[in-house]
């Protein structure tokens, strides 16, 4: 028989696990078997054809993370140039820029950087739903259960506009995709809060595009 869900428990956790710049715990180390616990759940994400195609690295080692920190800030440059020029949208948007430019200031700093991959590159794009619809859900599961754990992370991509050169620093095999870059450690406190978001009602289309129940 199975053990009845915990609703309370499951919907906080949905909805408080944020991205983590600013508040991640850049002094304390996070245990090998901590990360592993969390790619053991992860992995029971679902994916295209059950390929079960993702492979994840780790990078803790120092020099390798001042390398990729250096490929990281590289690649935000020019996000953080354009998002620089082009009209505020908000105090939201603006926390969210100044959170960005933190985490590039201190990411090789971050006690462990994950770079989830998934095997096979990308040549049709009517192949891309179903080709990062395979590792994608096993990312969000990753970040889940490190928040479940006090962990916290933040889905990052800058590093990939260098992306070549992040395969030759960690031995990535050249018919391998690198998904994401996710800094990992420790939150400093735990009491993350649902975000504001429009209410659901005014997003969700029934039948056709823009027809809105009322």
């Amino acid at each position: 028989m199975s053990q009845p869900i915990d609703t309370q428990a499951t919907d906080h956790l949905l909805t408080t696990t944020r991205a983590v710049r600013k508040r991640l715990d850049l002094d304390r180390p996070v245990p090998r078997e901590v990360l592993l616990d969390c790619l053991r759940l992860a992995v029971q994400a679902p994916t295209g054809s059950n390929q079960q195609g993702w492979r994840w690295v780790i990078v803790t080692d120092p020099d390798k993370r001042a390398r990729l920190g250096e490929l990281y800030r590289s690649g935000g440059a020019a996000y953080m140039r354009a998002a620089g020029q082009a009209e505020s949208r908000g105090a939201q948007q603006d926390r969210v820029q100044d959170s960005a430019r933190y985490l590039m200031e201190v990411i090789d700093r971050v006690p462990a950087l994950v770079v989830p991959c998934i095997e096979g590159r990308i040549t049709d794009v009517r192949h891309a739903a179903g080709f990062f619809g395979s590792i994608h859900p096993a990312i969000w599961s990753f970040q889940l259960a490190l928040r479940s754990r006090g962990l916290g992370s933040a889905w990052t991509s800058f590093h990939l506009a260098q992306e070549e050169e992040a395969a030759e620093l960690l031995g990535i095999p050249p018919d391998v995709t690198q998904a994401a870059l996710l800094p990992v450690a420790y939150t400093i406190g735990t009491d993350f809060k649902p975000a504001k978001r429009r209410p659901v009602e005014e997003i969700t289309y029934w039948d056709s595009w823009g027809h809105v129940e009322k």
